[in-house]
């Protein structure tokens, strides 16, 4: 497409391949928490559309539709990755603790008690207990997850960007996940299992849930930490 005086049309080429980038942050979002917006993943994936128009040199004998998708999603995931709140030292923080939980649970056949948590890492009970309110997770996903390998990365999107919603493999490894989560939930100590259902069936703040417990808003802080620790430990194989 082009103008009157010979130059690529940006307006019309980034009208024509606004569907693209819908469909690239349709498919992201499949697989990301629901904090997550889509209008901000396709604001940002116009940005990298943008890019894509002019950096793009047919000359590379590369298509364009492959090159902008390549930009598009590497946009997007640089977004994703600027704005994830949790730290690297936090995060491997969270995982420490689930590596200690499920070496627990091979051992001693059944969920682990904090104190055991604290002792597996060398921790006194406090110090686990302040450990979980620095970390608050939050995630049964992180991002790295979707690799494979590491943060870097996003073979995992790769594989997604055909529409599967078709695919009776990915429909049955869905419906397994669901059911792994709903039968890790319930081996969960009883308490964790009603902070898990105020907070995500009934949509309650921890605050709330603080107030209806009768304990302080960080203990229920650090209970959602363990609880999520446990159940992204139970759901590895998923």
């Amino acid at each position: 497409m082009y103008t009157a005086k010979g130059q690529l049309d940006r307006n019309a080429l980034i009208k024509q391949y606004q569907p693209l980038v819908r469909r690239l942050a349709h498919h992201m979002m499949a697989k990301l928490p629901a904090s997550v917006e889509v209008d901000d993943l396709i604001q940002v994936g116009l940005i990298g559309l943008a890019d894509a128009l002019t950096r793009f040199e047919a000359s590379q004998g590369v298509q364009f539709e492959t090159f902008a998708t390549q930009r598009i999603r590497g946009a997007m995931l640089d977004e994703l990755r600027e704005n994830d709140w949790m730290s690297r030292g936090s995060r491997k923080s969270q995982k420490d603790i689930e590596t200690a939980i499920r070496a627990l649970e091979h051992r001693l056949g059944r969920s682990p008690a904090e104190s055991e948590i604290a002792k597996e890492l060398d921790m006194s009970l406090s110090d686990y207990q302040s450990l979980l309110g620095k970390v608050r997770g939050t995630q049964l996903v992180y991002l790295e997850d979707m690799s494979g390998r590491n943060e870097d990365d996003d073979t995992y999107l790769d594989r997604h960007v055909a529409d599967s919603d078709s695919d009776p493999l990915n429909m049955l490894r869905n419906d397994r996940l669901r059911a792994g989560l709903v039968q890790a939930i319930k081996t969960l100590p009883e308490r964790e299992q009603y902070i898990m259902s105020m907070y995500y069936e009934q949509d309650m703040n921890l605050k709330e849930i603080a107030a209806v417990l009768d304990v302080t808003e960080s203990r229920i802080c650090q209970l959602h930490s363990q609880s999520i620790a446990r159940l992204r430990a139970k759901m590895q194989g998923h």
